[in-house]
């Protein structure tokens, strides 16, 4: 300890403030200024200070990290709300460790399992949960055991697991989102509207189709359930699935496509199938990654805020003593429109 208290003194000597300013920066629980802060943290650079950072903060009972366990890191739904983890993790004066599962849900508890012996802050879990009770069932172990080492489980995207299970919650209204997008498109005139991307048992999905089905019944409509296509969440997917709804003769104005990166596998086999977007068929996606503005053309879809996520996750997890009734958010959704829909027939 001596050792970290001479090199505290010795960033505080460089950025000419007191040793108490630094220690205020380095934990990140009292406002400092910022061009104080700057000065600091750019003595710690030109020392070397952060080895001794990192050395530290994984040392002692709860070690100062926060893991961010994720599907798939390069999948940009994951990565928009890690950035959000991430800056959070770092203002806290806490490390983040990135874990991914590959959609295995064993990984899941695995990582969970490491994490509770690592005595991490909190495990922020992110994307959909299964409905599988014995999954389930781990979770909610898994909440309770976290919280007994003074640890915390934090969902994000996903629902709660139930009343008395001491864990955090961030959602967003996915439901709300597809009801509103699937409004828009059937109040614009189109009746018959495929969706692509339905992954049965995920909560994401179930979700989104239940927005979907909803706006159908509120207008005294029913979708046809052989343009719900199953899939995954994939470019591929969406590619695919396009291809086989032109191919079956089905008839159809819009493509929902449930998620962004499934819209754009469908943009492509319609080009490629020589079918004008969005003057023969709407396309709409769900989440607004930047690819979104990418497409051609650029894709109407549903905002998520997932910067947003990833930081209220890490802000209520650390802070949940003073922030007890606020330990499930569900953030807004809403739709953005852009260049790949219309009125059909215009």
């Amino acid at each position: 300890m001596g050792n970290d208290a001479s090199t505290v003194r010795d960033v505080a000597a460089r950025a000419g403030v007191s040793a108490s300013t630094v220690s205020r920066v380095l934990g990140g629980t009292y406002p400092v200024a910022a061009s104080t802060r700057a000065r600091v943290l750019k003595a710690m650079r030109e020392l070397d200070y952060v080895v001794n950072a990192h050395a530290r903060a994984l040392g002692g009972s709860t070690n100062k990290t926060v893991a961010f366990v994720v599907d798939d890191v390069t999948g940009p739904f994951y990565a928009h709300i890690a950035r959000g983890v991430e800056e959070q993790a770092s203002a806290e004066g806490r490390l983040c460790m990135l874990c991914t599962t590959h959609g295995d849900p064993q990984r899941v508890l695995a990582v969970v399992e490491t994490m509770r012996e690592q005595r991490a802050d909190a495990v922020i879990v992110v994307g959909g949960a299964w409905e599988d009770k014995a999954y389930q069932d781990r979770m909610t172990h898994f909440a309770h055991a976290l919280d007994r080492v003074g640890s915390r489980l934090v969902l994000v995207g996903r629902p709660p697991l139930g009343p008395g299970v001491p864990a955090t919650v961030v959602e967003y209204d996915n439901e709300g989102g597809a009801f509103a997008m699937t409004t828009h498109l059937l109040t614009s005139g189109h009746q018959r509207i495929a969706y692509l991307g339905r992954v049965p048992g995920l909560s994401t999905s179930d979700q989104r189709l239940s927005g979907f089905r909803r706006a159908h019944e509120l207008l005294g409509l029913a979708p046809d359930p052989k343009l719900i296509l199953d899939g995954t969440f994939s470019r591929s997917h969406g590619y695919q699935g396009a291809r086989r709804l032109l191919a079956s003769g089905a008839d159809f104005t819009a493509v929902f496509a449930g998620t962004d990166m499934v819209a754009a596998g469908a943009l492509q086999a319609l080009r490629e199938a020589g079918v004008s977007v969005p003057d023969e068929v709407s396309v709409v996606g769900y989440d607004d990654v930047p690819l979104a503005l990418d497409l051609f053309p650029a894709l109407t879809t549903v905002n998520v805020p997932h910067e947003e996520l990833g930081r209220a996750a890490v802000r209520l997890a650390l802070h949940r003593e003073d922030l007890p009734g606020s330990q499930h958010l569900v953030l807004g959704t809403h739709i953005v429109l852009r260049d790949s829909t219309r009125r059909p027939g215009h």
